[in-house]
């Protein structure tokens, strides 16, 4: 084995056995965070949803306390929302999910009549979370939060670990793209377009 070879050899090893460390390391902090033990955890992050998956249903309480369903929209094109009122990038991509939702709210889809949003804010101050509504305009009814930060349960089911976070569902409640912001949700619905 010539003697850059070698150096290539002992660079990956050397990359993957941070990369390990780094990872275990961060599902040990993860796992403190959420105040459960690391197998907990890893099958916590393990719940990856994909395209073509149907979505796993969530019912967790509005600004009021009503109890608003995630499949109680089927029907509609529906994107998922996981955001707080805290999170900057969050804040800045509203203008953008409120613009699309505005626009294409009642849309005729192949796979849905109309489009909301389904927010599930990572909130753990219900005064905060609601300002964040008003002040962003934020339109759509189906705001909900179990306030409980990111220890909440819903981000949980979906294995989010950091947002925003996005899943755009057809009107039969499968995940049809996921992770979409900016041009990329206008781009994703115009192309659902009846």
């Amino acid at each position: 084995m010539n003697k850059n070879l070698k150096i290539a050899a002992w660079t990956v090893a050397l990359a993957t056995g941070v990369a390990v460390l780094y990872v275990a390391r961060t599902n040990a902090s993860y796992a403190e965070d959420r105040g459960v033990d690391l197998k907990t955890a890893a099958l916590e992050q393990m719940a990856n949803y994909n395209v073509g998956d149907v979505a796993p249903d969530l019912a967790y309480p509005d600004p009021s306390g009503k109890v608003i369903k995630l499949s109680s929209l089927r029907g509609k094109v529906v994107l998922l929302d996981f955001w707080a009122s805290w999170c900057r990038p969050c804040r800045m991509e509203n203008p953008n999910v409120v613009r699309v939702y505005n626009q294409y709210k009642d849309a005729k889809f192949t796979s849905g009549k109309g489009f909301t949003v389904y927010s599930y804010s990572l909130d753990q101050n219900k005064d905060g979370w609601v300002a964040a509504i008003a002040q962003d305009q934020l339109a759509w009814p189906n705001h909900t939060s179990d306030l409980k930060g990111w220890n909440a349960e819903g981000a949980g089911v979906y294995g989010v670990r950091s947002i925003p976070m996005t899943y755009l569902l057809d009107g039969e409640g499968k995940i049809i793209a996921k992770g979409l912001r900016g041009p990329a949700l206008e781009e994703k619905l115009k192309s659902m377009l009846k």
